[in-house]
């Protein structure tokens, strides 16, 4: 099979590439980022282009078999660039694997679709309320999947928790340059809330499912995350205590952090935004039971077994992260004040 994947350069695209490759199929990748090649088992074929323009995606899709769709502007980008690439950048994608009669698209969506929901576990058919302009560009991609689903597309839409592995920086170097320095970690409020991650083996894996299971099966919207989680407390606590570098968790009131934060935001004094911060004291799982009978799929590591196995590989490399900051999952991204508080911290 011949596998486009949109976004193949970021950290979830070189894991899905390379899953791909190890099973024997071709992979395109598109993206608007260069993509580091040693990054890739195996040949790939690379198209540096935007979503959003047709006469790219037209290029790329020559020969192509099935569609991963994963470009998405994240969350610190600005407002309008959001909806430009998660919404039109979508329509574009498929519109035109439509017109290359591509059989199976699969686009990666967000659980930010849900908002900050009270009910728990959340599933699939629960209202959508999604948080800022990345959650409701994803509620308007979820309906251009709908609509071409409805022509006689096959479109799995796959939500997954935050994912995590090897690779990954962005907010989690934040935690692990406290973790790697023996601070105290502070999570917002008691930590009892269980608030469930993702490893990016487990989502390559439940992509492929999607991608080799009956249409009739794969053509739904699932939920993706681990299966083992507990509290907050309880996983950043262990991942402490694997570093065995005397960090530990420290329980802040979730009203006045938060309210600095949102402060720190607003004033751009810190990298975090709404849905990290507003949803960090909230219980936040979603039932899994549809992709488990529906793609036959179960994931392999808990909470604290992707911390520690990203972290580890974070160690590792170390020497590798001195490079400018971006906004990015595989960049770290400029503490700005919260450098401050880290040296000012015991």
């Amino acid at each position: 099979m011949r596998v486009l994947i949109t976004g193949g350069a970021g950290f979830f695209g070189f894991h899905m590439a390379n899953r791909l490759l190890r099973e024997g199929h071709e992979v395109v990748l598109l993206d608007i980022a260069d993509y580091i090649e040693e990054d890739y088992i195996g040949p790939v074929a690379f198209h540096r282009g935007d979503v959003r323009d047709p006469e790219t995606v037209d290029r790329v899709l020559r020969g192509v078999d099935a569609v991963i769709h994963a470009a998405a502007a994240l969350p610190l980008w600005p407002r309008s660039e959001i909806f430009s690439v998660n919404v039109g950048g979508t329509r574009t994608v498929l519109e035109r694997a439509w017109a290359h009669r591509v059989e199976r698209v699969v686009f990666i969506s967000s659980t930010a679709v849900y908002g900050i929901p009270r009910k728990h576990p959340i599933e699939e058919d629960d209202p959508l309320q999604g948080v800022g302009p990345y959650g409701q560009s994803k509620i308007l991609a979820e309906q251009v999947c709908a609509e071409f689903r409805r022509r006689g597309m096959t479109v799995t839409v796959i939500r997954p928790k935050t994912f995590i592995g090897p690779g990954r920086l962005g907010v989690f170097q934040i935690l692990f340059d406290w973790v790697e320095r023996g601070k105290p970690i502070p999570i917002i409020g008691n930590g009892r809330n269980r608030y469930q991650l993702l490893d990016v083996d487990d989502l390559t894996e439940a992509i492929v499912r999607a991608l080799t299971a009956p249409a009739e099966q794969a053509n739904d919207v699932f939920n993706i995350g681990a299966e083992r989680f507990g509290t907050v407390r309880e996983d950043v606590q262990a991942l402490c205590d694997h570093a065995g570098t005397g960090a530990r968790v420290w329980p802040l009131p979730a009203r006045p952090v938060k309210a600095a934060l949102a402060l720190f935001e607003a004033l751009r004094l810190s990298p975090l935004y709404r849905w990290v911060y507003g949803t960090a004291d909230k219980d936040s799982f979603v039932a899994i039971e549809r992709a488990r009978a529906k793609l036959g799929w179960r994931p392999r590591y808990s909470n604290a077994e992707s911390l520690i196995r990203t972290y580890d590989w974070y160690q590792a490399h170390k020497t590798e992260q001195e490079v400018p900051v971006g906004l990015t999952h595989r960049v770290a991204w400029d503490q700005g004040i919260l450098r401050l508080i880290r040296d000012l911290l015991p």
